[in-house]
């Protein structure tokens, strides 16, 4: 029988409207996209790695006789497996070779040839890198997409043209002097007709470009009007005599003189700007005023070279050039496919479809991009446009995985291509081949940077199914061509209405990354230009249709959007006449025909990790963030238990995060045991292999297990096997236990919880951990190390586990300090005196000098060995340069929980366990019933998280009654929804006492009276009585059944303490930290502390002999052993670095005691005095 687990949901919206996605597809599809593996290889399109080599390829010679071109690629095999490149600390990757052309256009000889790329990582189903061994996951980043903004700051309007690659360019309007500016790249600003000029754009083009210009006769009207009406009035272009002398310029004013020197040249026809233009366009018309460089074009070109490069002199024809190579040249300025995109959708609002998709195609500027920006400037600063929000959705956009790898990889080309070109002007033309000409050293390079070193290529938290699937789903805003934590404002790290259903409003982390690390929401997909969507039904005259649109931050601008839980009659139209809607980012309550889309279902705006959350509408979303939060850091137990109050989301959590094991296909179970599932199916049998006790990242154990029988009928998508952390198919991160509200003597003060000797004795929260240890035998210029069970100046007792190989047996406990793994290594080799000889001789290669370096047990850690693995490279085993042999051994421990652990619920009610006290102790309920853990009632009125106390109500029915419920965030049952299910448990009660009546023969009314003591409250407050003295609590107590977890935070990876350990070289003070069996620093405030009380001696021996008095701390070492206690502090080590700093600033310092003779600091000044010669120091 199958042991899926079934719930009573609470939903209002009945019907799926959008089937949830696989949640991994942002990893899966994105990396497809890249290596394109399922693509035949002359077939593939122009994106990832084809569109990397499309980009740079072909290459020609700087005469032009030869050409290196690419024609395809080709993935090899896989070279190893998923578990042996776990077991064998290798990278799970496949060889990639491409296919190369060398051209020799004078001859036509073609040579062809495919030349190893190097090996790309591969992606599992799970969307992870395995990478030395360790997975590895590829965070997305999110960041400001390429195109234009539009900005206002300190009383600047700015237009910024952000490309892919290239030159940024940005215009401003300075609201001071009223003058228009661009500025390159982010230097020194010049005036924009200056610009234009130097791009080839004379005075009359550019008014004709910006301005309404009026054709005025000065035939049709005499002097003296013409004087009266045209004085003052701008010339729209340059107006010259029959001769070619100038009269008048483009932008001068016309004056008196000028008008009658046109009648006298008999130029009657000219042309003016519009006065209304000149209104609208002010700035840009003082800016021409201003403009120096308007008769003389080759001033402006190089000025503008005179910014760029300061200090460097050009001709003019390559100055020119390189300008209009700078904008308009595809190699060196690219706006890329999305900068395009978000430019024509800004700047050509008139254009149709067709011509649209036509420019769309262009990737360099154009002069009507350059103008089009600066009309809209004008329209932003004339107020008739609004500006942009840069936080706007719109605004950002993700980039992938797929991209990420584009971008290192381009960078690594771009060497490539540079060596080629040299190489191509070589002279040895008779040695050219594709091989000698391409270098592959910067690609295999690129990618081992980017996944081993990369901000974005993270170590992947393997702590439970939905810390790993939230971590993959993650967006950044850090990294590589992003926002660092420093200088990220508050606007880019606040929620934006532009989040809804895109990005998460609650999961984000507390520290100084809150913010830019967001996780995507639970429908929330990529389109093809990065930017995040969201889908919604279609409505059409008030009635919903099956219609799903999937819409941009942008594209919903224009739309009413009603919310997911609007009250529809039973065809599917809207009942109520006016309705809760969106537009433009604003709730609004709209009329019903108003509205033309709907949010397709209530979890839409959260992320995975929120929507797990029964209640969280009636948590306060500070709590619910680390509600979130600690979901991730919840162990994985021994007994894996589902919660009674879910949400519906735990089975699409562990399938996607691939925890279980789902059936791909309708079948028939064949045959089950604990490693696989064999399944008849109707394209034949089908084997699911199970993982079994594979260690994860963070020391957990990731085993599956069957929970289906043979002979069993199963649908495509149902659960065969529940993984770490599962439970019947769904999450399963915690346990139901019996809480109660109230404060028990103090154990619960401040958040500390009182719990059950029970929950020890029950395994409930009892959770296994693997560690493994690694020794490696190396090859070293002294000789080779050997793993050997024969140790040097080791007892017997020691080596006892060891197998003759020198290897710790499977089964064995070890404790801190125990031999995993006897090694010894080569020491240096002594001088040969006679009697070595001797010994040599006798005994051979055994008599020369060995050391232990064998592999122990480091301190805190033991436990019970479960394996143990050898590799040999003399077996043909795979390992790193210098390996002979690596050996891992896998240490198991179980830990029951104990008091420092800490525990959380799922509302952000987190605290650390105070004691543990016997069941017998504990409070008890009226039918006898021990409550498991006691919770301070303080922690909820303050923390607003009342999503608790529903949780515990509805819990404590679903206890009683053996149910498990749905309820679904926002839609979790109500108060009355609640009280109808304790109803129903109360039911169950009284039947089953009457059915107990049968075998006791009790009668009616004891029956009723006893029924009336231990019925459920419909407030769940219990009249509880104190186990210790069975004496009732004053006031009833509130009593339910929560969901509780066990977290990361352990109190045996935390307590330390230390009396001998290890000292700093420097400053001969202990170190710090557990992993360094360091001690606890005494510091400034402490100093002070111990000040103020006014203990002297504690306080000189804490800063001497326990801290960095060297030869103090050996003198009270030797006296504790010899049981003669002597306090006698020296000059601490921290005082001779002091001294030793002032003498580097060449200040001669000298100590003196109190009869003024000089003290010596160190063994050498000691020398110095021994040897009656201390005046030289």
């Amino acid at each position: 029988m199958s042991l899926k687990i079934k719930r009573m949901t609470f939903s209002k919206t009945k019907k799926e409207r959008v089937t949830l996605p696989d949640l991994l597809d942002i990893q899966l599809k994105a990396y497809k996209d890249f290596l394109q593996t399922d693509v035949p290889p002359t077939k593939r399109a122009l994106k990832g790695l084809e569109g990397v080599f499309r980009s740079v390829f072909p290459i020609e010679s700087t005469d032009g006789k030869f050409v290196i071109d690419y024609a395809y690629y080709e993935i090899g095999n896989i070279k190893y497996s998923e578990n042996e490149c776990f077991d064998k600390n290798l990278t799970y990757s496949v060889p990639v070779k491409a296919v190369f052309r060398l051209i020799d256009r004078d001859t036509g000889e073609i040579k062809e040839k495919d030349i190893y790329i190097g090996d790309f990582p591969l992606m599992t189903l799970r969307g992870t890198f395995i990478i030395n061994g360790a997975e590895r996951v590829v965070v997305n980043q999110i960041y400001k997409s390429p195109g234009v903004l539009f900005s206002y700051k300190n009383k600047e309007f700015s237009s910024k043209i952000v490309p892919e690659k290239g030159s940024w360019l940005e215009f401003i309007i300075d609201t001071k002097k009223d003058l228009m500016y661009v500025r390159i790249d982010s230097r020194r600003k010049v005036l924009v007709t200056m610009f234009l000029r130097a791009l080839g754009m004379p005075a009359n083009d550019i008014i004709s470009a910006f301005f309404d210009v009026k054709k005025v006769d000065l035939k049709k009207i005499d002097k003296e009007e013409a004087i009266s009406r045209l004085v003052g009035k701008y010339v729209a272009e340059d107006i010259n005599d029959d001769e070619g002398n100038l009269i008048v310029s483009a932008v001068d004013k016309l004056l008196p003189g000028s008008i009658n020197q046109l009648y006298q040249k008999d130029k009657t026809l000219i042309k003016i700007i519009n006065p209304k233009s000149i209104l609208q366009n002010k700035p840009l018309i003082n800016t021409l005023e201003k403009d120096d460089t308007k008769d003389a074009v080759n001033k402006a070109i190089k000025k503008i070279y005179s910014i760029l490069h300061p200090g460097e002199a050009a001709p003019l024809d390559s100055i020119v050039r390189e300008l209009n190579n700078m904008f308009f040249s595809p190699k060196m300025y690219d706006l890329g496919e999305v900068g395009r995109y978000k430019l024509v959708l800004k700047l050509f609002p008139d254009y149709a479809d067709e011509d649209r998709a036509q420019l769309i195609q262009t990737k360099t500027l154009t002069f009507e991009d350059i103008t089009r920006s600066l009309l809209h400037l004008l329209k932003v600063y004339n107020k008739d446009a609004a500006l942009d929000d840069v936080d706007h959705l719109g605004n950002r956009r993700v980039r992938n995985v797929n991209e990420l790898i584009m971008n290192q990889i381009l960078g690594a080309f771009s060497k490539v291509e540079k060596a080629i070109h040299e190489k191509l002007s070589s002279r040895d033309v008779e040695e050219f081949s594709p091989q000698n000409i391409i270098a592959i050293k910067p690609i295999v390079s690129a990618i081992n940077d980017f996944f081993g070193m990369s901000q974005l290529s993270q170590f992947m938290d393997q702590t439970n199914p939905i810390a790993e699937l939230t971590h993959k789903r993650r967006l950044s805003a850090l990294g590589p061509g992003g926002l660092s934590r420093d200088r990220a404002g508050f606007e880019v790290r606040d929620v934006h209405n532009t989040h809804y259903g895109r990005v998460c409003p609650i999961e984000t982390p507390e520290g100084p990354n809150i913010g830019l690390i967001v996780s995507l929401a639970t429908y929330a997909q990529v389109n093809p230009y990065g930017f995040l969507e969201t889908p919604y039904v279609v409505v059409k005259n008030e009635k919903i249709t099956d219609e799903i649109k999937y819409l941009s931050a942008t594209e919903e601008e224009n739309f009413y959007i009603a919310q997911a839980n609007i009250k529809l009659d039973k065809d599917g139209k809207i009942v109520e006449d006016f309705v809760q809607g969106r537009f433009r980012g604003e709730f609004e309550l709209a009329p019903k025909d108003k509205i033309q889309l709907m949010d397709v279902a209530p979890k839409q705006i959260l992320s995975v990790s929120a929507s797990l959350i029964p209640f969280i509408e009636h948590d306060d979303a500070n709590r619910a963030l680390m509600g979130s939060n600690m979901q991730r850091q919840a162990m994985p137990l021994l007994i894996s238990e589902s919660p009674i109050v879910g949400t519906g989301m735990e089975y699409y959590v562990a399938r996607d995060a691939r925890a279980i094991v789902v059936a791909e296909e309708d079948g028939e179970v064949k045959k089950v045991d604990s490693t696989s599932v064999v399944m008849k199916t109707k394209s034949g049998d089908k084997k699911y292999e199970f993982v079994k006790f594979r260690r994860t990242n963070q020391d957990t154990s990731f085993n599956q297990k069957p929970i289906v029988d043979a002979g069993e009928k199963i649908a495509k998508g149902e659960v065969l096997a529940d993984g770490f952390a599962s439970n019947g198919g769904e999450l399963a991160l915690g346990r139901n236990i019996l809480v109660s509200f109230m404060p028990w003597n103090g154990y619960n003060y401040e958040d500390a919880v009182l719990i059950s000797e029970k929950l020890l004795k029950n395994d409930d929260f009892t959770s296994v951990y693997t560690t493994v240890f690694e020794c490696k035998a190396l090859e070293t210029k002294l000789g080779s190390e050997e793993i050997t069970s024969e140790i040097p100046n080791v007892g017997e007792d020691a080596v006892r586990n060891l197998d003759l190989e020198g290897i710790i047996r499977i089964g064995a406990y070890v404790k801190p300090g125990d031999i995993l793994v006897g090694k010894v290594t080569p020491k240096g080799e002594p001088t040969e005196t006679p009697e070595f000889r001797l010994l040599h001789a006798i005994f051979g290669e055994k008599a020369k000098d060995v050391r232990d370096t064998s592999l122990r047990v480091p301190h805190g850690e033991g436990g019970v060995v479960v394996d143990v693995k050898v590799f040999n490279a003399s077996n043909n085993d795979e390992l790193p340069p210098g390996v002979i042999k690596l050996v891992k051994v896998y240490i198991a421990k179980k830990r029951k929980i104990k008091p420092g652990d800490k525990i959380a619920g799922r509302h952000g009610n987190k605290g650390v366990i105070s004691r543990v006290l016997a069941e017998e102790d504990m409070p008890f309920l009226p039918d006898g019933t021990p409550v498991d853990v006691v919770l301070n009632p303080l922690g909820v009125p303050s923390r607003m998280n009342l999503g608790q106390l529903f949780e515990t109500l509805l819990g404590l029915a679903g206890w009683k009654l053996g149910l498990n419920y749905e309820c679904p965030v926002f839609e979790g049952a109500s108060l009355v929804e609640i009280e109808e299910e304790i109803d129903k448990a109360n039911k169950k009660i009284f039947d089953d006492l009457k059915s107990e009546r049968k075998n006791y023969g009790e009668s009616a009314k004891e029956i009723e009276a006893y029924y009336e003591k231990v019925k459920l409250p419909k407030n769940g407050k219990f009249n509880l009585r104190d186990g210790r003295t069975g004496v009732p609590f004053e006031k009833p107590v509130f009593v339910g059944v929560m969901y509780i977890l066990k977290l990361h935070h352990m109190v045996d990876d935390k307590i330390h303490a230390r009396s001998v350990g290890p000292y700093s070289l420097v400053t001969q003070q202990p170190l710090r930290g557990k992993a360094n069996f360091g001690g606890q620093r005494l510091g400034e405030m402490e100093v002070w502390a111990l000040e103020a009380y006014g203990a002297a001696n504690l306080l000189q021996e804490m800063l001497t002999v326990k801290s960095d008095d060297t030869e103090g701390r050996v003198r009270i070492y030797e006296g504790i052993i010899k049981g003669k206690y002597v306090a006698s502090p020296g000059i601490p080590e921290s005082f001779n670095v002091l001294v030793q700093e002032l003498r580097g600033l060449a200040l001669d310092i000298q100590v003196y005691d109190k009869g003024g003779k000089r003290v010596p600091l160190n063994d050498k000044e000691k020398e110095l005095f021994d040897s009656k010669i201390s005046h030289l120091v």
